[in-house]
């Protein structure tokens, strides 16, 4: 399992990330979807919930 460290706050990813997008989650039959761009599809992502 990779690890992600959480400092107060901060969030620091360091295994490979490639870039970050922010994306307004939508309603999807009974669940929810976010959309991204055609590059990061078979990629892994990590979406990061955050309040507003």
């Amino acid at each position: 399992m990779k690890r992600i460290e959480i400092n107060t706050g901060n969030l620091l990813l360091t295994d490979g990330v490639i870039g970050f997008f922010q994306k307004t989650v939508t309603k999807f039959g009974t669940g929810a979807k976010i959309d991204c761009p055609k590059e990061y599809l078979n990629k892994t992502v990590y979406v990061v919930v955050c309040e507003d």
